[in-house]
């Protein structure tokens, strides 16, 4: 999997992007609820923010043309800063993770929760898709706009997990800066501390080596 980031113009920080690209052919092997449609098979996808205009665009290519007259959409997970929900884990994608989603349809429309997308702001162009989404339809909970995490999931329809065809990035999600990192859930967070004293006191417990125990190492 391969990672772009650059900035998209003179002045510092107006704006920034990244892209993600996807192996074609990947359909996920929990796919089993359609047809393995080619404009279901995620090849690139992309995250712009504009912080002058404050919008991003959001934009996808597939292995085939988006054809209208065939079954899928698109879903888009948004996590502004308090993604909690984490529903793909018994399908190998605990780390997508959201708390908002942006819908797009093959017919060039498009949603936010009960909030209608512009059909102006949506472009389908052979197997491109773009959408333009002000900054005010995803309202920060916690994170600055550059540092929202995407992850682009096609379906077959809106129905269970085997419906998902596809998830880019795989596993993760994607902010203008690049990859982002899973963060351990709180009980992660636990154990780790936990080790980390069991190593300390450990450490406290050894016998310093006195210098007739030193090993001697040859030159």
């Amino acid at each position: 999997m391969l990672i772009a980031a650059a900035a998209l113009v003179a002045a510092p920080q107006a704006a920034s992007a990244a892209t993600v690209m996807d192996a074609s052919g990947d359909f996920l092997p929990s796919y089993t609820a359609g047809p393995r449609l080619a404009d279901l098979d995620v090849t690139s996808f992309s995250v712009n923010y504009d912080a002058v205009g404050k919008f991003f665009t959001l934009g996808a290519t597939f292995a085939g043309a988006i054809d209208a007259m065939t079954g899928g959409l698109y879903v888009i997970g948004v996590n502004t800063g308090t993604g909690t929900i984490r529903p793909f884990a018994a399908i190998g994608q605990e780390n997508v993770i959201f708390n908002q989603a942006i819908v797009l349809r093959k017919d060039g429309t498009g949603s936010i929760g009960a909030n209608a997308l512009d059909p102006g702001a949506i472009s389908i162009a052979g197997n491109i898709i773009t959408a333009r989404v002000g900054e005010s339809l995803l309202p920060s909970t916690g994170y600055a706009a550059a540092d929202y995490g995407f992850n682009l999931w096609p379906r077959i329809g809106l129905g269970s997990n085997d419906q998902i065809t596809d998830f880019s990035p795989e596993n993760a999600n994607l902010s203008t800066r690049g990859l982002q990192p899973a963060v351990p859930e709180p009980a992660t967070w636990a154990l780790m501390i936990l080790g980390f004293g069991v190593v300390g006191a450990a450490l406290r417990r050894r016998r310093p080596t006195s210098s007739s125990e030193a090993a001697i190492v040859p030159a």
